[in-house]
């Protein structure tokens, strides 16, 4: 019997794709939400300046960061040795358990900035573990010719979800705030269910090593890809300085002045411009001079935020959004899809944690720095500072990693042996 032309005539990849589009569309959703409402109840319940509320918005995504980080060798090894199917269920879980909290909170008026904060945290703690088993089941269920569609087909579900869930959203926050949170514990409790209906996936042979001796090879494999090495760092540091979305809820209620509705088109405007180039890249993947064509993607991301933390015109600022979101979609597509083709099956957890914690790192610990930035210079001058050093990143990056500017293909062109020692 001959292969499917197209991973989603796979039923198992089908149920990766919707379990995926579910989960992104609820948790999307609620911390869009979540951010609005810690921002709303320090102006409001606590009485707090713009800037110190926008400050407030940074110290959220560090109390998300710090259990992702903490957790993050632990979620990689787990992802390698166990079913990743129930782990992204149990993780799931969690976030199921978080939306029902607030949603009941808001329901009865209890809502705080202390819980807010604590179920942020522990979002972040959930959140570690679905990435790296999830994104590892994908090369488990469609063949390695398959892989780069497929990768950008998954693309498409995170992306559209991250449209849908914060525009949904902000317009559910506007009629009822429980709303939004009663939306994702529906959506979670699908999502769950569509994992748990993918069929036993073979574990992969883990080599058995005390734990930190496995996780340690995980982090010596990415240190010896110069290529994904440079790929992993450029990402981390250019989204840590050029991350707009914390300021998202000052610019909407200070700034733009377009509420909660206009909150949810402004969260939503970089997913779909990351949706759009996600659809052009499964039809046409992108093949040839990847490492030149994402080092000019961050660039644009960088020049994208400038502009939008500059403009005072609500339509420019989507505009702008749309595309520092396209311009990301294309540099996490060559990210991911260099991570699953060149990683072995046995540390593609361990690798896609490390991955996981690079972009967990520049979009909170970016929120922190955001939110100390703004502080000092107000909303609108940590964003537009923060753009203009994601361009300068970028441009460093292009001198210390010329791996990154030579590289025509997926195939690593500087693959060092794993044998040799760290120096």
């Amino acid at each position: 019997m001959s292969e499917p032309t197209h991973p989603l005539l796979l039923r198992d990849y089908r149920l990766v794709w919707l379990a995926r589009f579910l989960s992104v569309s609820a948790t999307s959703a609620l911390v869009v939400v979540l951010g609005a409402q810690v921002y709303r109840v320090a102006r409001t319940a606590e009485g707090m300046a713009p800037s110190e509320a926008a400050f407030l918005l940074g110290i959220l995504g560090l109390v998300q960061f710090v259990p992702f980080a903490l957790l993050t060798p632990v979620a990689g090894l787990l992802a390698d040795k166990l079913d990743r199917r129930y782990v992204v269920a149990a993780a799931t879980s969690i976030d199921l358990c978080i939306a029902i909290i607030l949603g009941w909170a808001n329901s009865v008026g209890a809502v705080t900035l202390p819980l807010l904060f604590i179920l942020a945290a522990a979002h972040g703690a959930a959140r570690v573990f679905i990435g790296p088993s999830l994104s590892a089941i994908v090369p488990n269920v469609v063949s390695a010719e398959q892989l780069p569609r497929a990768i950008a087909f998954s693309s498409i579900a995170w992306q559209s979800a991250s449209i849908i869930g914060p525009a949904l959203g902000g317009l559910l926050l506007a009629r009822d705030p429980s709303l939004p949170y009663w939306y994702g514990t529906v959506f979670l409790v699908l999502s769950i269910g569509c994992i748990l209906l993918i069929r036993p996936i073979p574990r992969p042979v883990v080599a058995k090593d005390p734990p930190l001796t496995l996780i340690a090879e995980g982090a010596r494999y990415v240190w010896h890809e110069r290529f994904l090495l440079g790929c992993v760092s450029l990402d981390l540091f250019a989204v840590l300085l050029g991350g707009a979305t914390a300021m998202l809820p000052a610019f909407a209620y200070d700034v733009l002045h377009v509420g909660d509705e206009g909150l949810g088109l402004l969260r939503a405007a970089p997913a779909l411009g990351a949706s759009l180039v996600a659809l052009w890249l499964s039809i046409a993947p992108i093949k040839r001079q990847v490492g030149s064509k994402m080092l000019w993607s961050v660039a644009l991301y960088g020049l994208a935020t400038l502009v939008f933390g500059l403009s005072k015109n609500f339509p420019l600022s989507l505009g702008m959004l749309a595309l520092l979101g396209a311009a990301d979609g294309i540099s996490v597509f060559i990210r991911n899809t260099l991570i699953q083709l060149n990683t072995p099956d046995d540390k593609r957890g361990r690798v896609s944690s490390i991955s996981g914690l690079a972009i967990s790192a520049s979009n909170e610990l970016g929120e922190m720095q955001s939110g100390l930035a703004a502080a000092l210079l107000g909303p609108v001058g940590a964003v537009a500072l923060g753009g203009a050093g994601a361009i300068v990143v970028t441009a460093i990056w292009t001198v210390i990693f010329p791996e990154l500017r030579r590289a025509r293909t997926f195939a690593p062109q500087y693959r060092q042996s794993l044998k040799e020692p760290v120096s």
